[in-house]
């Protein structure tokens, strides 16, 4: 057996800094928790760091196949660790200071460890251990940050999370009943054989954790109420980082069942338009900014599923989605943190203004909505464009179609929120903060998001020219 620990090196790192913090923490005072942040910083800087030297060397397997280190996991591990340093940003103006400091930090970076983890299982138990490792802290950064809003939500979150990772283990169950093991390589080469049906409901089990963990239909009702009701530094989190490794897992379990019976690759599309379709619709209504922005991550869960519909059959699927994950993750953050140096502003109108008087921000709340629509040259556009084409190559055009479509209608609600930023403020209007105190670390993040967003898309907008993509063949 071929353990090699030393390939997990970041998720090491991670989990590590995590029980530092959560020890360290315990016996620094109040005003000194800024060092267990540093600590946590310093972690994640040093898991991206190893992550991506790590990529530059062949994909490899550790622990007996069953965790895969290849680019797939190596950007996941990139995206996921450089998030939670943006997130730590949007914590350092909500939560300076609070008596749960340290505690939040711990659990953001073995929720982290967790994401990771799922990125990179190719084993059904090894995606057990990564869903619960990044599900049981989300429940306690949820309820940490977010008051008695937070205590709903985190209920909320808990029994969602609970009856799907039931499902998943008993969709574990199953395949491991049918196939005689839980390693994808088995799955793939004993499950054509095994009934359809019970296949089926292995594999859908499966798919209903980590739909959850994605915040997809038909899983995520909890994802705009926790995004409503709790703190900024959660809601940021909850709707970015943990979307990666579970992306990423479906991609790996859609590509594995497919091999056999491309219909799983309909399912995929069909569970795309579904998010798409019902969290544009659902977010049109809203009047609250960060619950509309939970709604839109519903949404944007569907344009990362459209590449996994087309796995195996574009070259173009994955890469699409491991760079839309990167478009989507920094222009969400951008949002958010707008949102977080903003707290007292719980409605659109109450932005109203918002260019004349923090221009700064203004501009940064514009980059990251425009870039949510997905507007060139940013990088979401980047992103939607390529899913566009991999759902194309892979035969599903009229899904194509619907990314299109769905996203000009993103636009409505979105320009819902864009109308009073750049409106005349009324004469009594209340104002926002000035640029300094708890609101300066959230508008940093902003701007250093928004700017990521903006330099990403023009870079993958300049290599697909280059690379003479469809649009210029």
């Amino acid at each position: 057996m071929q353990m090699r620990p030393e390939l997990l090196l970041p998720e090491i790192l991670v989990f590590l800094g995590g029980l530092v913090v959560l020890l360290g923490g315990s016996f620094l005072p109040r005003d000194r928790q800024w060092i267990a942040r540093a600590a946590a910083a310093l972690a994640l800087l040093g898991a991206a760091t190893a992550a991506a030297l790590a990529m530059a060397g062949p994909a490899q397997s550790a622990f007996s196949g069953t965790f895969t280190v290849d680019t797939a996991t190596g950007t996941a591990r990139v995206i996921t660790a450089l998030t939670t340093l943006l997130v730590l940003g949007v914590a350092s103006g909500e939560i300076a200071g609070s008596p749960r400091e340290s505690d939040t930090y711990a659990l953001l970076l073995l929720a982290t460890t967790g994401v990771m983890v799922l990125a990179g299982s190719t084993d059904l138990l090894v995606l057990i251990v990564g869903f619960l490792l990044a599900s049981i802290p989300l429940y306690g950064i949820v309820g940490l940050t977010g008051g008695r809003a937070g205590a709903e939500a985190a209920m909320k979150t808990y029994l969602m999370g609970a009856l799907s990772g039931i499902l998943l283990m008993l969709g574990v169950t199953v395949l491991y009943a049918l196939a005689g093991g839980t390693d994808y390589a088995l799955l793939e080469e004993t499950l054509p054989a095994a009934p359809a049906a019970a296949v089926g409901a292995g594999v859908l089990g499966v798919l209903a954790g980590l739909l959850f963990k994605a915040g997809g239909v038909p899983f995520h009702f909890w994802v705009p109420d926790a995004a409503q009701g709790t703190g900024a530094t959660a809601a940021t989190f909850l709707t970015t980082v943990p979307k990666v490794g579970a992306l990423v897992a479906v991609y790996r379990l859609v590509a594995t069942v497919s091999a056999g019976d491309g219909s799983w690759l309909l399912v995929a599309a069909l569970l795309a338009t579904a998010s798409m379709v019902l969290g544009n619709l659902a977010a049109y209504w809203q009047t609250d900014p960060r619950r509309l922005l939970g709604w839109s991550t519903v949404a944007q869960v569907g344009f990362l599923l459209v590449p996994v519909a087309a796995a195996g059959r574009s070259d173009l699927a994955l890469p699409s989605l491991l760079f839309y994950l990167a478009a989507y993750a920094v222009t969400n953050v951008a949002a958010f943190a707008v949102t977080a140096a903003l707290p007292e502003h719980r409605e659109l109108a109450d932005y109203r203004g918002l260019a004349r008087s923090r221009p700064g921000l203004g501009l940064a709340l514009l980059v990251a909505l425009l870039g949510l629509v997905g507007t060139p040259p940013l990088a979401v556009f980047v992103g939607k464009l390529t899913t566009a084409t991999a759902a194309w190559d892979g035969g599903h055009g009229w899904l194509a179609l619907v990314v299109m479509l769905s996203s000009v209608l993103s636009l409505f609600y979105y320009l819902r929120w864009f109308a009073p930023v750049f409106a005349r403020p009324e004469q009594h209007a209340a104002g926002f903060p000035g640029r300094g105190g708890a609101a300066a670390w959230p508008a940093v993040t902003a701007g250093v998001a928004a700017v990521a967003s903006l330099v990403l898309g023009v870079l993958a907008g300049a290599l697909w020219a280059a690379l003479e993509g469809p649009l210029g063949m």
